[in-house]
């Protein structure tokens, strides 16, 4: 099979590049610029493009398939190449779905915790040695490429995020991939730029339980109002089982899982991460995994990459790193870090960095993100507003639509990085989040100091 993928360097289209090249595929790619990891990665296995740039040259009538990623524009002269020579053109997760049919498809959705999810159910498989093929965002321990498409693999494990499809499919990734097993996590409105109003947005997980195939299964979180209404709604020739947080106990900074076997010591925490692991250990049993088979391997789990991650700690201190940026998810990592160590004061981070994020009308929605925290700074950089294209905001209108006196607002990740380094650290903990970088924050460098 001859493949090409236009914008070949995202952090999606380099993994799914490196999954066809491991099948034996014949792959070639482009991109108008690739950034590490994915350039050393694809460079790894001869898949780097020789220039940067957009050559229609590379498509040819012989191409078997072409796959489109969402970084490439509708003008892009390599897709107006393709659709001139009538090749068959995919998006990602369309190419996804052709590349597992006849497989169990299992799809974790929500506007939270699918990665941390998807990872969990990742390593349990992985230890117990149960063949699957595999879709998620974030790197994960023991695992080379975060995509995998196999001839004989009869899973396939694959994140749902509900975001576009591509610059000329505007379907939600997830209502793409057709689940025999779907979840989902949890519903907070996001990506305002395509979906407008929150009920917009709730009405693509409806549409997600509608593309879950007949007599299929939904595991849906009981703790979200909102997706208990749309589990409700959802069609009756489907299982509907409903989870909530694990029961729990933490001690001296460490979580126990209160199991039918005892208790079980894990090394993640929060009650947002116990109720991904509720939803894992469904998935999991569903999938033929005994309870205490999956307790056994989930001990040994640590966590996606850049989720709660750990920086660096000693006695006295911790800093952790986060993927989070929306309201819920800095809501619900400010609390889990403040519950696991309740001695320690908690100084929060948080960049706003994504559009919606930016965007003064969604800015309310973030009224007691950070309420957990004994010191809040919230930073944006007024040059990113500007490349978004959006109106500019103020600190004084982000300090307003935190609502809390804790919050301090920063425009200079120079001074807030000069400011964390001037602190005394003695049981303090700090947490940076963000889906950015502070603009180049060296956060193991932070950690050290």
């Amino acid at each position: 099979m001859k493949v090409h993928l236009i914008a070949i360097g995202g952090s999606a289209m380099h993994n799914l590049a490196l999954a066809l090249h491991d099948k034996g595929f014949l792959v070639t790619g482009s991109d108008d610029e690739i950034f590490e990891p994915s350039r050393s990665r694809l460079a790894g296995r001869g898949l780097l493009p020789e220039a940067i740039g957009w050559f229609p040259e590379k498509i040819t009538s012989d191409l078997d398939a072409v796959i489109l990623g969402m970084h490439a524009r509708q003008d892009n002269p390599e897709l107006l190449k393709a659709q001139a020579l009538g090749l068959k053109i995919y998006s990602y997760p369309e190419y996804i779905f052709n590349q597992t049919k006849g497989k169990t498809r299992v799809v974790i959705g929500g506007s939270h915790g699918k990665t941390s999810t998807t990872a969990m159910i990742l390593h349990v498989l992985h230890l117990l040695n149960i063949d699957c093929d595999y879709m998620v965002g974030a790197q994960l321990a023991g695992f080379d490429c975060m995509v995998k498409l196999s001839e004989s693999a009869p899973i396939a494990i694959l994140e749902g995020d509900e975001y576009l499809s591509s610059p000329i499919d505007r379907r939600p990734k997830f209502h793409l991939y057709g689940p025999d097993i779907a979840v989902i996590t949890g519903i907070a409105w996001d990506h305002i730029n395509v979906f407008p109003t929150f009920e917009n947005y709730v009405d693509q997980f409806k549409i997600f339980t509608e593309k879950i195939s007949p007599a299929g299964t939904l595991i849906y979180s009981v703790d979200d109002a909102e997706v208990q209404k749309v589990a409700a709604s959802a069609r009756q020739d489907i299982q509907k089982i409903g989870y909530t947080t694990f029961d729990h106990k933490v001690h001296d900074g460490v979580t126990y899982l209160a199991t039918e076997e005892g208790e079980v010591a894990i090394q993640i925490f929060g009650n947002h991460n116990l109720q991904n692991l509720s939803a894992a250990l469904l998935v999991c049993q569903k999938l033929g995994v005994e309870p205490s088979d999956f307790y056994k391997a989930i001990t040994s789990f640590k966590g996606a990459s850049k989720r709660l991650e750990l920086v660096k700690k000693n006695d006295v201190s911790a800093v952790y790193k986060d993927f989070a940026h929306s309201p819920s998810k800095l809501k619900a990592t400010t609390n889990a870090l403040k519950e696991q160590y309740p001695d320690r004061r908690l100084v929060a981070c948080m960049e706003l960095h994504t559009f919606s994020s930016l965007n003064e009308d969604f800015l309310k929605e973030y009224d007691g993100a950070m309420a957990a925290a004994d010191e809040a700074y919230v930073y944006f950089n007024p040059h990113t507003i500007e490349h978004k294209k959006l109106k500019q905001i103020t600190p004084e209108q982000v300090q307003a639509a935190f609502g809390t006196e804790n919050v301090r607002v920063f425009t200079s990740s120079t001074e807030l990085f000069d400011l964390l380094q001037s602190k005394q650290w003695n049981k303090a903990n700090l947490l940076m989040m963000t889906s950015g970088n502070f603009d180049g924050m060296d956060f193991s460098l932070l950690g050290e100091n």
